[in-house]
């Protein structure tokens, strides 16, 4: 693809990833127009990017539901033309009271809905990225978490869910979302398969995503106002009433990426010639519970720290035997590189800190 200076359109454009995309992108000279579902979410990006608001260099766009037929008509007529469209738009907050459809309606008709769209009325666009899940990858439910030797999954393994187990009675929201993630990606390729569009198709696949907000300003009330990874180590190590002496909370997926390397890993996604046609699996490595609260505790600001369990800081790492990912695709292909967990978590702790002692 060329190197010159493409027109980007990003879905989801207020989220905690996309707003590092739309940094990377626009620090790197593109054109982006970002979708959003309302006026409120326009003014607060407009805040935050209003340099490149000012400049002409961001626009943005009105999707209210993106689940409707021709959602994205409108938003993809542009002049100039799109070359890359980034769909990052996917419902993910297991402290709403969702039910399944609210999950699975956004996720799966969302991503078929923009790939219609494109095809139709945005013929100049000439790659789709799909930021999609390592919960489309690991079998959670039918393989073991560990064994021996350990397991390591790759861009070749499919989470083997089943719609029915989403829209069974008793279903988790874990479920819930690992299938809407699922079937939101296979859509996305048996489209590419049944249609051959004009374009081509890059899917990214990241675990957890952890790492510093783009805009901490914009955070009034922490229980309400970080995304869900974030809002899980706040939760976790610094809300009120936590004390050293807390059980520390289970790990639960312990693989994860950085927020800004997941961002750098779109755009090289967008820009590689070579990433036609592939899903990336991007995980810099292993993350428990216990290492995100040791490494709280060796960054947070001392008058913070009892809050912070202790648990166990000897036992950092997880069992052995339990199982991997390998991200040789990305690196071979994308080049892309990781930041360690104590840059990730970290830079995260600083900015937790200063939001916490606001409260």
């Amino acid at each position: 693809m060329s190197s010159t200076p493409l027109r980007v359109l990003v879905t989801g454009a207020n989220g905690y990833i996309a707003q590092h995309i739309l940094s990377t992108f626009l620090s790197a000279g593109h054109s982006v127009r970002g979708v959003v579902r309302s006026q409120s979410k326009v003014t607060q990006i407009s805040t935050t990017f209003s340099p490149f608001v000012s400049s002409g260099q961001l626009d943005f766009a009105l999707v209210p539901d993106i689940s409707v037929p021709n959602a994205f008509d409108s938003a993809l007529l542009s002049a100039p033309p799109f070359d890359v469209v980034l769909h990052t738009a996917s419902p993910f907050n297991y402290r709403a009271n969702s039910s399944p459809a609210e999950f699975l309606d956004p996720a799966i008709k969302g991503t078929t809905s923009i790939l219609q769209s494109i095809a139709r009325v945005a013929p100049s666009v000439r790659r789709v990225v799909v930021t999609s899940s390592m919960a489309a990858v690991i079998d959670f439910i039918g393989s073991p978490r560990f064994t021996n030797p350990p397991k390591t999954y790759t861009e070749s393994d499919w989470n083997p869910i089943t719609l029915e187990s989403a829209l069974a009675p008793d279903a988790s929201l874990n479920v819930i979302y690992q299938t809407s993630k699922t079937f939101a990606e296979k859509s996305a390729w048996q489209f590419m398969e049944q249609k051959r569009p004009g374009f081509d198709l890059v899917v990214l696949n990241p675990p957890m995503v952890y790492g510093p907000l783009f805009d901490p300003a914009v955070v009034r009330d922490p229980k309400t106002d970080l995304g869900e990874s974030v809002h899980g180590i706040y939760q976790n190590t610094l809300a009120p009433g936590l004390a050293e002496d807390s059980p520390l909370a289970p790990t639960g997926l312990h693989l994860y990426v950085d927020v800004r390397d997941l961002a750098q890993a779109h755009l090289l996604a967008a820009t590689v010639p070579e990433a036609a046609g592939k899903r990336f699996v991007v995980c810099a490595g292993e993350l428990t519970a216990q290492k995100i609260a040791n490494i709280m505790r060796d960054t947070t600001p001392a008058a913070l720290r009892g809050r912070i369990p202790r648990g166990e800081p000897e036992k950092e790492n997880m069992p052995e035997g339990a199982f991997t990912a390998s991200s040789g695709r990305a690196k071979e292909v994308l080049g892309l590189e990781f930041r360690d967990a104590k840059e990730t978590i970290g830079d995260l702790a600083a900015q937790l800190a200063q939001i916490v002692q606001k409260e």
